[in-house]
């Protein structure tokens, strides 16, 4: 049998959690938040690129400034640069804000591949040393994997069909509903 906690307990701990939580609020610094997104893209000619994508969010009150992005964990021998550069940089981040870079690379040797998450660092004005915040990792990529082809379902005949198909199904409920006898006939049927 549970023993229950006493009210005064949990009110202290729920004031305490409050007190915490305004006092990190309080804080007057950025805190970055990295999302890094990457998608595989088979082109007609055999070639595989990678679209990598990656979202920086300041969370804080406070703006980050010189903010740099790093994400050099693409080997040369398995990647070529397409389009993009794999490091940038911004001179500052709002609080509430949002920054955005994106490069394309272009696999050249087939197999799985594990990438790290992007460096993100940045300059706080109360401290001289720079900060640093890490991205989401990626998913593996298998990259020139043979994939089979999947059979969806072909959109193409229902723009095609599809007109048809709902004027029979409106029809054919039609006829069903004048040709059965209502609940309502059957019950007055019944108490004849």
């Amino acid at each position: 049998m549970a023993i229950p906690m006493p009210k005064a307990l949990i009110s202290v701990l729920l004031a305490l959690l409050f007190f915490v939580s305004s006092a990190l609020s309080a804080s007057d610094v950025p805190f970055i938040v990295a999302h890094k997104k990457a998608t595989l893209n088979r082109l007609r000619s055999g070639a595989e690129h990678v679209s990598v994508s990656i979202d920086i969010y300041n969370q804080g009150s406070s703006t980050a400034y010189d903010v740099s992005l790093l994400d050099d964990h693409w080997p040369q021998d398995m990647f070529d640069v397409v389009s993009g550069n794999l490091s940038t940089s911004w001179e500052r981040l709002d609080a509430g804000g949002l920054l955005s870079h994106s490069f394309e690379l272009e696999g050249k040797v087939k197999g799985m591949f594990y990438s790290a998450p992007a460096v993100i660092k940045f300059r706080i004005p109360t401290k001289a040393a720079l900060q640093e915040a890490l991205s989401t990792p990626i998913m593996p990529l298998d990259i020139l994997a043979e994939r089979i082809p999947e059979n969806k379902l072909d959109l193409r005949l229902f723009a095609q069909y599809g007109s048809l198909i709902s004027v029979i199904s409106i029809v054919v409920l039609f006829v069903y509903l004048v040709s059965s006898p209502s609940s309502a006939a059957k019950a007055s049927k019944k108490k004849r």
